[in-house]
């Protein structure tokens, strides 16, 4: 095939990507100013796409983490080819419906790097990739980022209810409502610096890769703007599946809750962006919110959803990495083989997108926790709520039965104090 058409054909599944993980990821600013009120749904999610355009311009040091340093440049330019990323984005699209479809808050970060370290492992052999960078740029933030987060939320929660510890009306903290807006938008803000940046990244690799630019060069600004406008245009579909996870499907959020949790998710990105560190935001929205729900007395942890979050988070990037490696080595067979990549991918998809519409997740139903929960409950758990459900119910009759028997055997009626009644309560006539 065509290198020219190879090279369009990354750019075009690079962009929907992107668009993915404006949707996938839209959770991480908006989902706690919906639970809390402090913005309603829509327009949480309008203001977010907003400032993720915006972010999208203010920073490209993540994109050169990813162009220049996860994937080594050799003396005539990188060992990965066009095909090979290619390969990996769709083991990155693939996971990231997987995890929206289950509800899932998992890092579109780590998808695409497993997807595009397991398609370089297999079609350019281990020197291509860098492991040092991928450990100290990749790994450690993975690990440190929702710990850090977490215990500055942890502690910015516990002073907030120090502070006003006297308030105790039901709007004695209505401030931390509106605070909301500021803290969610700045997070919305510093996703647009990360996570914009990666696809940026990987579509300036490729035109590396494709002899169309320089090795070492800058991202175009074509492409800042055409990942801009991809993940905003996904951020504003909503991704209200993984909203209701971390909307209520961990812990029940206050607006005080919130915004300690808010304010800890924008520092920890905005800090990382700086440092070039390609940060997974879900990671550090949900370290937040968990360190925020711990930090609040009486506060309860739903520790059997964090558990699959977390268990999400050690398997996103080997799982997608095996899916790259798969559809490298189908790549590997020419063109046939990045046709039959192509339809896999397309198909996989599609078959993802009709089994969410049997349970369709919009905006009316963001805020129902039980909802949230059970969208990460596996099957078997799922029954036993069910038949806990049947049995409740079916015990209700059975008590309205005994009490209809009871009046069919002559039992008097209950007559309501100062009732006008044919009787007395003794039964006998006026």
């Amino acid at each position: 095939m065509d290198l020219t058409l190879v090279v369009v054909l990354v750019i075009a599944l690079a962009i929907f990507f992107d668009f993915t993980n404006g949707f996938h990821d839209t959770a991480n600013a908006m989902a706690t100013p919906i639970a809390t009120g402090a913005l309603r749904p829509k327009v949480a999610v309008t203001v977010a796409a907003l400032l993720n355009l915006i972010g999208a311009f203010l920073s490209t040091e993540v994109a050169k983490t990813i162009s220049g340093g996860i994937i080594r440049e050799g003396p005539g330019g990188v060992d990965i080819t066009p095909t090979m990323i290619f390969a990996g984005l769709i083991g990155a699209v693939i996971w990231n419906m997987v995890t929206w479809l289950r509800g899932l808050p998992s890092s579109s970060s780590h998808a695409l790097f497993g997807g595009l370290i397991g398609a370089a492992l297999v079609g350019a052999g281990t020197g291509s990739v860098d492991f040092g960078v991928v450990l100290s740029k990749v790994v450690f933030p993975a690990f440190l980022a929702p710990l850090v987060a977490g215990l500055v939320a942890f502690v910015a929660t516990k002073l907030a209810y120090t502070i006003t510890r006297r308030a105790n009306g039901k709007n004695q903290r209505g401030g931390f409502r509106v605070g909301q807006m500021f803290t969610s938008s700045l997070v919305a803000l510093a996703h647009g610096t990360n996570d914009a940046q990666k696809t940026m990244g990987v579509i300036t690799l490729t035109l590396i890769a494709g002899g169309f630019l320089s090795s070492g060069a800058n991202p175009p600004f074509w492409v800042i703007l055409v990942c801009a406008c991809a993940i905003a245009a996904g951020t504003y579909t909503g991704g209200w599946r993984i909203i209701q996870t971390l909307g209520g499907g961990l812990t029940d959020i206050k607006a005080t809750q919130g915004f300690s949790a808010e304010a800890s998710t924008a520092a920890t990105v905005l800090a990382s962006s700086h440092l070039g560190f390609a940060l997974s935001t879900t990671q550090v929205s949900s370290g937040s919110i968990i360190g925020a729900g711990l930090g609040r007395r009486g506060s309860t942890i739903q520790w059997g959803t964090a558990g699959k979050i977390v268990i999400a988070w050690f398997i996103t990037l080997p799982a997608a990495a095996a899916v790259g490696a798969l559809c490298e080595l189908i790549a590997r067979l020419g063109t046939v083989g990045l046709i039959v990549d192509a339809v896999l991918g397309f198909g996989v998809i599609v078959l993802i997108f009709v089994l969410s519409r049997r349970k369709p997740a919009e905006t009316g139903n963001a805020l129902e926790v039980d909802q949230a929960a059970n969208s990460v409950f596996t099957r078997k758990e799922r029954r036993a709520l069910a038949k806990k459900h049947s049995d409740e119910m079916l015990l209700a009759r059975r008590r309205m039965s005994d009490e209809s028997s009871l009046f069919d055997l002559g039992e008097p009626a209950p007559v309501a104090a100062g009732a006008s009644s044919g009787t007395t309560p003794t039964g006998e006539k006026r």
